[in-house]
Formats: C-alpha cells, sequence, structure tokens
C-alpha cells in the first residue's frame, strides 16, 4: 500500500476514535447508519456525522439472543459491536430498507444498545423500478427530514439541505476520479488503497474527507507506475471491508482493480441530479444508484451494470465475495456468473464469514491465478 494512502487507513484502524474526536471538537450529534441507502444528505444537513456501521472481524457470542445464527455474518458482526458499545457515542441510529435480516438486526440494536436515544427505520421501496417508487420515497424522505428536525429542534432549511447535496456529490466525484487510476496498467491506486479511501467516506466528516481526497488527487500523477499487475480481479458482493484478505490477493500476483460492492463503488458511484427541489434530488438518487440485488428486479439491471465495470476497468477476472447466508446475493449469483463467464469473465466464488480462513483462501486463489495464467499460453 502507498504511503500516500496512510490518512484513510488510520481512520479506518481508528474510526471510533475519530467519531469520537470529531463529536468533542463540534458538540455535533453521531448517527450510526445501517445500509448504503441511508440519506447522508439530511442527516449532514442537521449538522450530525452520519458513521456506518461496520464489523470488527472477530469471534463474538453477543448476538445469539437476538437474531439467528443463519443470518448474514455482516449482520451478527455488526450488531455485536452495539451490543458491545463500540458505538456508544452514537445518539441515534437509522436504517433504510434493504433486507429483512439487517432490519432485524436494527431492530434488535434499537432496543437493546443502551446509549440510542433515538432511533429511525426509513420504509425505502425495494422495487425500485416501479414507477410509483420515486414518489413514495419522496415521502418517505420528506418524513426524515421532519423527524430530524424534531430531533435537532429547529427546522432543516432548504439551504442546508443543498449545501448536504453538495458535499456529498462532491464526495463521490472525487472518488470517481481516484477510482480511474485503476483503470491503468500496473495501476498506481491498489485494491487496499481503494478501500481505505471508499469505505472511510461513509463515516468521516465529508467535508474533511474531500480535503484528504483532493491532497491525495495532486500527489497521485507524482507516483510511480510500478507495481506489476499481475492478474486483474474485479470483488463482487455485499459489504466487504476485510484488509486483510485484500492485501492477500495483492500479494500473490494480482490487482484488485474495481468491485461492486456497497462497501465500495455503490456507496458513491452515481451523483445526485440537482433539482430544484432538495427533497426529491435526495430521494432520486437512491433509486437511481447501482442496484443492490434486495431492489434490483423485475430486471436485473445490475448484471450489465457489472460487467460494464469489469471490461471498462479491464478485470481478466472476478471474485465473488460471499457473505455466507446472504440470500439477496445468493439469489442473484448462478445468473450473474453465467452473465459474467458468457462474456469472457471468470469466476471464483468464495464464501466469507464473521473470520476468514486466509490461509484456505490464498490456496484457491493461488489455484485460480494458475488456471487464468494457463489459459493465457493457449
Amino acid at each position: 500500500m502507498s504511503g500516500l494512502f496512510n490518512q484513510f487507513k488510520e481512520w479506518y484502524e481508528k474510526r471510533h476514535d475519530y467519531a469520537r474526536a470529531w463529536k468533542a471538537r463540534t458538540g455535533g450529534q453521531v448517527v450510526a447508519t445501517m445500509c448504503t441507502y441511508t440519506p447522508e444528505e439530511v442527516l449532514i444537513a442537521a449538522g450530525m456525522l452520519p458513521v456506518r456501521v461496520l464489523g470488527a472481524h472477530e469471534p463474538q457470542n453477543v448476538t445469539e439472543p437476538h437474531i439467528f445464527g443463519m443470518f448474514c455474518p455482516f449482520c451478527r458482526d455488526s450488531l455485536a459491536q452495539g451490543l458491545l458499545g463500540r458505538y456508544e457515542y452514537c445518539e441515534g441510529v437509522t436504517l433504510t430498507q434493504s433486507c429483512i435480516q439487517y432490519r432485524q438486526a436494527f431492530n434488535s440494536w434499537r432496543m437493546h444498545v443502551p446509549t440510542v436515544k433515538w432511533d429511525y427505520y426509513l420504509p425505502m421501496p425495494n422495487e425500485v423500478q416501479s414507477r410509483f417508487a420515486r414518489t413514495m420515497h419522496y415521502a418517505e424522505v420528506k418524513k426524515f427530514r421532519e423527524f430530524m428536525e424534531g430531533v435537532v429542534g429547529k427546522k432543516i432549511a432548504d439551504a442546508d439541505l443543498k449545501r448536504g447535496i453538495e458535499i456529498v456529490n462532491e464526495n463521490r466525484r472525487l472518488l470517481r476520479e481516484l477510482f480511474e487510476y485503476r483503470k491503468e496498467a500496473n495501476p498506481r491506486v491498489t485494491g487496499v488503497d481503494a478501500l481505505y479511501a471508499s469505505i472511510t467516506a461513509q463515516f468521516v466528516d465529508k467535508e474533511e474527507h474531500n480535503k484528504e481526497l483532493k491532497r491525495v488527487l495532486a500527489e497521485l500523477p507524482k507516483q510511480p507506475n510500478s507495481r506489476e499487475e499481475g492478474i486483474r480481479f474485479m470483488t463482487i458482493g455485499s459489504e466487504n471491508d476485510d484488509v486483510s484478505f485484500m492485501a492477500m490477493v495483492e500479494s500473490v500476483g494480482s490487482t484488485i482493480v474495481i468491485d461492486d460492492q456497497c462497501s465500495g463503488t455503490r456507496y458513491f458511484w452515481n451523483e445526485a441530479r440537482v433539482q430544484d427541489d432538495p427533497i426529491a434530488t435526495i430521494a432520486d438518487r437512491y433509486c437511481e444508484r447501482p442496484a443492490c440485488p434486495t431492489k434490483d428486479y423485475p430486471a436485473h439491471t445490475r448484471f450489465d451494470h457489472v460487467l460494464k465495470l469489469a471490461k471498462d476497468y479491464n478485470a481478466r477476472a472476478a471474485i465473488f465475495l460471499q457473505q455466507k447466508f446472504c440470500d439477496p446475493h445468493e439469489g442473484d449469483y448462478p445468473d450473474l456468473k453465467r452473465h459474467l463467464e458468457a462474456n469472457g469473465v471468470p469466476t471464483l466464488f468464495l464464501e466469507f464469514d464473521i473470520t476468514n480462513p486466509l490461509g484456505p483462501f490464498r490456496i484457491r486463489v493461488e489455484a485460480f491465478l494458475e488456471t487464468l495464467r494457463e489459459e493465457e499460453l493457449f
């Protein structure tokens, strides 16, 4: 990993310290957000710091009384972090509807994490392709704004919402600019670098994050293209911030050049189309973003989007990082695998748990790399 990305790495490793320091410095409220469909623009307009809940990739035994062991590792690990008091600095917790299992993790969090002072469930339509979806989501985002006005005890002006939109849009734009460097041969930005930059955007003050992104983007052209790229991979899945896994993949003769994950591109890929009405701007953006499998029907818009990313970033192959028991992604997997392979992108399937066996995964990745290299010889 390049030293240029050290600030992002430090934010990632000390994210709870960062949030506590932000709170002490600003006196603002911190909100635990569950799922990247949360309209952060509203929270920023209310003067709050949205902090996405992440797992810690460590064994735990506190969630079993609350949710089934057959819920995905991300549900269990996220809930564990709440129950273990890791997010005690968050006054509020909010979830925008994605999957049923994560909704239950949210319900348990708001009921059983003692530091929660308020909570909000935003029921976003899952069929975003419906002609009624945007009208419905507009009404829900409007209600969310009104609820947040009650929390902060004052009106949230349109000007504040527009400023929130501008800040978040700039962050999306800068991350897209950073990810452009991954298209290069022997890219200056590795998969680990990119993960640190995109995941920290989800819990660091956006204005501060934007400033750091601008600094990195100014320095990047001076960096050498000296890293041997090996085989170029794409990663596909839900949430994945397992840095040690990504580093392992990039240590055995490959580079992760792009992803379709909510810890990466799905979070920031499209900017909000600015309209006169800021609520419409916000609501439409979340309906239009690259779809998570929970919101990608009846037509699978995601399949061509994923293939286009693979082609645009010249990914030689794709690795599915499948959270164990994740029904939405498991449902998509057979057809998406077929779609990629029919279009010349071979795939490898790995099943992730809260902690991952790097040794066996390394053997499987190396075997996959060997197969790909053999195919190139013939």
